[in-house]
């Protein structure tokens, strides 16, 4: 939902540092045949449009990914080794109280660096832009785990159902 909304922006990583920038109306296949016929797509012609209006779905762009970030934005890495929040404590503490705050410049956007790799986890020295590191389980979650916990804390905290 915070996606639909527009309030979130993806990008992906890959492990050969290609950066991938994400329309909120994408939809990611759900085999992995699929995908992979799509990511084969995406890094042969660059970028994926939407086949009925034309809106580029996914696009590779240029790194570092820190200069696609807006001016001012805080950015965390989430790893089980940051320092543990609960999701809502997480979100009360870093994320402005509403959206209308960060438009109206009162607050500054927050971007979340979570690792979703099959091994390893999210550094500092990986991403010097880091601030800080996170957790909101004392445990290792899977990327999909920790963004689940994470956008709907955000979400929780800004009344979107």
């Amino acid at each position: 939902p915070l996606n639909k909304a527009g309030y979130l922006q993806i990008y992906i990583r890959t492990s050969r540092n290609v950066l991938i920038e994400l329309h909120p109306s994408v939809r990611i296949p759900r085999t992995y045949k699929r995908f992979a016929g799509l990511m084969v797509q995406l890094l042969h012609k660059m970028k994926i449009k939407a086949s009925d209006n034309g809106t580029t779905l996914m696009k590779v762009i240029k790194n570092p990914f820190s200069q696609h970030l807006p001016v001012g934005t805080h950015v965390y890495g989430m790893s089980c080794q940051g320092l543990l929040y609960s999701p809502l404590g997480l979100a009360k503490a870093l994320v402005p109280a509403s959206f209308e705050d960060v438009e109206q410049g009162g607050s500054s956007q927050v971007c979340f660096v979570i690792g979703a790799m099959a091994a390893g986890h999210v550094t500092v020295e990986d991403h010097p832009y880091i601030e800080k590191m996170f957790s909101v389980s004392e445990y290792p979650l899977s990327g999909a785990s920790a963004i689940n916990r994470i956008l709907g804390a955000i979400e929780h905290q800004w009344g979107i159902v």
